[in-house]
């Protein structure tokens, strides 16, 4: 049987970064090319044109052996009519970039959330490869995530779903950027991770952190590194840890996946992140062992999730 090919594209904020992929989720050529938003949107839908078309010539084939273009898009953004809702990375309300990328380049174009994307690219070539069920969060500035259900991505209604950071875990709790109080991004994220280790350093000036010079160069790595020397550290950890297994173990309640993935830069603690929240989500889950287990893994594809992931929007 012929191979297909698709193009992926991974539309970001500074960069927009492209791929050929065959079927089989090898990425044969990939490039990249500023974004532009500053110029507007025709310009950027052009940038992508023009990116698209540098990847067909690239890889020798013809435009027929195409199956189309799909597009991880920052943002609220409707898969089924191709618009970008809403956007405030891209300033974008109400864009149909589908179609006008489908007008310049003569191949049918599909897009979806990038987070979403990228949990799609996962499930289909990553982490949980031949899984049906996965739920992904994203620990970074906030926490994203998505939820692949029977093998197809989970968007709700007008593909505004799958706010996986907005679930209240602490009622009344810390304010999140989002308006609420309370929710696993305002615990969990890398941001949160930072926040409290900066006030366990303030709060007591005896602590081993200090070290490390001041609030300023406090990372989302400093309370892992002293975690063993300083109890102040082990709080910190042991809080995040508690909050995210939290948060974690209500997904698996809810969708009982077969994995659950988390990406992002704290996930370079590994097993000192994986085995605390395994261990809290076998203690709390729902019916124990008397349902399948969930096992918690670390995301493999890193920056090609999500060009694989929108490659798999047509597949």
């Amino acid at each position: 049987m012929a191979k297909k090919y698709y193009i992926g594209i991974d539309l970001g904020g500074t960069f927009i970064k492209g791929g050929v992929v065959d079927d089989t989720g090898a990425i044969l050529f990939q490039d990249k090319v500023p974004t532009e938003t500053e110029k507007g949107g025709e310009v950027v839908v052009q940038n992508i044109a023009g990116l698209v078309e540098s990847l067909l010539t690239k890889s020798g084939l013809s435009k027929s052996e195409f199956v189309g273009v799909g597009m991880g898009v920052p943002g609220m953004i409707d898969s089924k009519t191709g618009c970008v809702v809403y956007s405030n990375n891209l300033k974008w309300k109400d864009f149909y970039i589908a179609e006008k990328l489908t007008a310049l380049t003569g191949l049918p174009t599909k897009i979806a959330n990038d987070a979403n994307v990228a949990v799609l690219g996962e499930a289909k070539f990553g982490a949980a490869k031949g899984q049906e069920t996965v739920v992904m969060l994203t620990l970074g500035t906030g926490v994203g995530g998505g939820v692949v259900i029977d093998g197809k991505m989970f968007e709700g209604n007008k593909s505004a779903g799958a706010e996986l950071g907005h679930m209240v875990i602490v009622a009344n709790g810390e304010q999140c950027t989002c308006g609420r109080k309370g929710c696993l991004e305002a615990y969990s994220s890398a941001t949160a991770l930072i926040r409290e280790t900066r006030r366990a350093m303030e709060a007591h000036k005896d602590s081993k952190m200090w070290e490390i010079g001041g609030l300023d160069a406090v990372t989302g790595k400093t309370a892992f590194d002293y975690k063993s020397c300083d109890p102040y550290a082990k709080k910190v950890v042991d809080d995040y840890l508690f909050h995210l297994a939290t948060g974690i173990t209500n997904f698996a309640n809810i969708f009982r996946p077969d994995v659950v993935l988390l990406g992002g830069g704290v996930c370079a603690q590994g097993d000192a992140l994986i085995v605390p929240l395994q261990a809290q989500l076998e203690r709390e889950l729902y019916a124990n062992t008397l349902g399948p287990r969930v096992p918690i893994k670390v995301a493999q594809l890193e920056n090609s999730a999500g060009l694989l992931g929108a490659a798999a929007l047509l597949m």
